[in-house]
């Protein structure tokens, strides 16, 4: 068995109630409050951000790993009295910040540091340093309308004019879709909608190849836009039939990825088209993004030629003007 811990959110005890991003080769800069994860039984090949809280979803993971800003990587076992010795160490830590600070401040509980005078560059306390520590993710514009942004993969999508942001969806990752749901075909308690485009990160396989993790996922897109919903629900009366009408390298963010794109039939509605984007990420250890989208047919707003768009449109976060050029596929 591989010793090798999966990219993943792990507990931080350096800053309780916050999980840090595990890449699968070193710690980064992502941290999330514990309290925002919500348990979602997704049931897919890929399985996006794994989370090993108990209010994260089940994967199968011990939550026992070191935190960040410690020599260990996540699956490192320390047990009870590893557990007890970190209890010990933050005790003394907030002694000694307290005690630094009462120094520092002085009896009279003011904010001025003796031998401070106004105007003048303050040194840094214990506290400073701890904060300092953290690295807080890195700047982006993911409050702009027409930019979707991903923090934890490294890049940006452009949104289509017509199209929202969602806070929150149930398979919990970045994604945009048209503006407006109707009722799916064959399925009167579920909600779907003409376009949808999401991010998320390749993990729980071990293919390494853009190639065959696009073949591998490219089944599991279809089923999930057409197919069943990640609850499970049977969606536009199931799916009949597939017929793959693009294979072929892509340049994605400056980095060589791959896609599939199927046309899917289905028993009950028009149907539509379904692809998997798969490329390197920009960031980390290079952990491979995967980039689905799935278009109704029979839609004018929604051409085929939209999916290359936004394939071009993609950029690593920071990144203006350069990150590559998707190529136009035909249908």
């Amino acid at each position: 068995m591989s010793n090798v811990t999966p990219p993943g959110w792990y507990p931080d005890v350096n800053v309780p109630g916050t999980e840090r991003w595990w890449d699968g080769a070193a710690w980064t800069g992502h941290t999330r409050s514990t309290a925002a994860s919500r348990s979602v039984g997704l049931g897919a090949a890929w399985t996006g951000h794994i989370r090993s809280t108990a209010a994260s979803r089940s994967v199968g993971l011990q939550p026992q790993y070191a935190p960040h800003g410690t020599a260990a990587a996540p699956g490192g076992g320390g047990g009870r009295s590893g557990r007890a010795a970190a209890m010990a160490l933050a005790g003394l830590t907030a002694v000694a910040v307290a005690v630094t600070g009462f120094l520092l401040l002085g009896e009279d509980g003011g904010g001025t540091r003796p031998g401070s005078a106004p105007g003048s560059t303050p040194q840094p306390t214990a506290t400073d340093s701890a904060s300092a520590a953290t690295p807080a993710p890195a700047e982006g514009p993911q409050d702009a309308p027409g930019v979707l942004v991903d923090q934890l993969n490294g890049i940006t999508l452009p949104v289509p004019d017509g199209w929202e942001k969602p806070e929150n969806t149930l398979d919990d990752v970045s994604t945009m879709r048209t503006v407006g749901s109707y009722t799916c075909p064959g399925d009167s308690g579920s909600l779907c909608y003409h376009g949808t485009v999401s991010v998320r990160t390749a993990s729980g396989t071990g293919l390494t190849a853009m190639k065959a993790l696009a073949e591998e996922d490219i089944a599991t897109a279809a089923d999930r836009a057409y197919g069943r919903d990640v609850i499970d629900n049977l969606i536009h009366g199931g799916i009949r039939a597939q017929k793959e009408i693009a294979s072929e390298s892509v340049t994605v963010a400056g980095r060589t990825g791959y896609l599939v794109r199927r046309q899917v039939t289905t028993g009950e509605g028009p149907g539509g088209y379904v692809q998997s984007l798969v490329f390197p990420s920009a960031v980390g250890s290079e952990t491979p993004v995967v980039v689905r989208f799935a278009f109704d047919a029979g839609r004018d707003e929604l051409p085929l030629s939209l999916m290359d768009t936004i394939t071009r449109g993609i950029r690593p976060i920071g990144d203006a003007t350069g990150g590559g050029v998707g190529s136009t596929v035909a249908p």
